[in-house]
């Protein structure tokens, strides 16, 4: 009765952007995750195996597992290092697995809590 032939019509499909509308928006986005994630790890990749590579006879040095010594010999050829823990007690550990390595007399590395 008041029904207009309006409702009975079907809504139009939206336009489908095309490849040439989404190849801006893909480059961003590829941009962006360059710049935040893979070049700031790649850096750090870089700063670690420069730390791990200088690392001389007499460093005091941190393994990943939480372990502190002090470098007794480089076995540069083998990719090891001979650390001594503690009074005769010597070690070899794989290069890759410092965290740290501190010069010789090199404090460690402290924060302060009331500055926080």
């Amino acid at each position: 009765m008041f029904s207009s032939p309006a409702f009975a019509q079907a809504a139009g499909q939206a336009a489908q952007p095309g490849f040439m509308d989404t190849l801006p928006m893909l480059i961003l986005m590829i941009g962006v995750f360059w710049f935040l994630i893979l070049r700031p790890q790649n850096k750090k990749m870089k700063e670690h195996r420069e730390m791990v590579n200088s690392v001389a006879r007499g460093d005091t040095v941190v393994t990943a597992g939480g372990l502190i010594g002090k470098v007794t010999k480089v076995k540069a050829e083998e990719n090891e290092v001979e650390v001594e823990l503690a009074d005769g007690v010597r070690v070899r550990v794989v290069k890759s697995t410092l965290t740290d390595v501190r010069g010789k007399g090199q404090p460690a590395k402290t924060e302060d809590k009331k500055d926080k």
